[in-house]
């Protein structure tokens, strides 16, 4: 394999009947990609699957295995860490479940080499973007509130705050200094998307077909979503401080005169 434009982390926990289905589809997209797996001692087995995996293609597929269920958003930083440590300009994040599907990823690699965008965001909250007739309206509407609730208390411009899908440049995710990150559950994707806006840097939003998951059951339980509700409040307070640097200035305008 040529030397890997991206690197993508797929946090897994019980998705044995998942985890294989999906590696066999992002390294079957025509992109020069690396797979990161981060496992959190799934009692299902999805750790030595994965395993398996990366004996079969050692050169495309790492895995890290975490000693329990330790949270979404400590398993997204290790595995982002992992990314950083090597070369490869961009490191996407994605659900094993196929709620995002893995065809987006060409167009959002394709979209951020030709806009001044530094993150790609698949979102269910834009203009042609759909949520699964399947959900219920409850599940429903407790995503769209959880969304106007953190773009109402933060001021955030992007509509989906809650997105999980996303591509960044490793320099963003550099910027952000993930050791400083502190939310652990889903409001994990509400922090990344407000330091991203208060650093300075540009979001673009692509519509996307969120599908309800094929295989296993949602890992949204009562804890997590009542870390959602307060801990949004707490980044207000956190990170009132934290401005745009002159450096993401400096490389805006350079973008933007190319």
């Amino acid at each position: 394999m040529s030397d890997p434009e991206l690197a993508v982390v797929v946090p897994t926990y019980n998705e044995a009947r998942n985890v294989v289905a999906m590696a066999d589809a992002l390294l079957a997209l025509p992109l020069a990609l690396q797979l990161i797996i981060v496992d959190d001692n799934s009692p299902d087995g999805t750790g030595d699957l994965a395993d398996q995996l990366a004996a079969k293609d050692p050169d495309r597929i790492q895995v890290i295995h975490r000693p329990q269920k330790n949270g979404l958003g400590r398993a997204y930083k290790q595995g982002f860490q992992q990314a950083l440590r090597g070369d490869v300009p961009l490191i996407a994040q994605m659900d094993c479940d196929f709620s995002h599907s893995p065809d987006y990823l060409p167009t959002m690699v394709e979209t951020l080499r030709t806009t001044r965008a530094d993150v790609i965001i698949g979102s269910r909250y834009v203009p042609g973007g759909e949520l699964d007739e399947d959900w219920s309206w409850w599940r429903e509407a407790l995503s769209q509130w959880a969304n106007f609730y953190a773009r109402a208390i933060l001021r955030l411009r992007v509509r989906d705050a809650t997105a999980g899908f996303k591509l960044w440049r490793r320099e963003v995710l550099a910027a952000i200094d993930l050791e400083r990150v502190i939310s652990n559950g889903y409001v994990f994707q509400v922090e990344m998307a407000y330091l991203t806006q208060k650093l300075g840097f540009l979001p673009i939003e692509l519509p996307i077909f969120f599908e309800d998951r094929r295989i296993g059951r949602s890992k949204m339980d009562i804890p997590v979503k009542v870390e959602a509700a307060w801990r949004v409040l707490e980044l207000l307070w956190r990170y009132r401080k934290v401005k745009r640097t002159t450096q993401n200035e400096e490389r805006k305008t350079a973008t933007q005169s190319r």
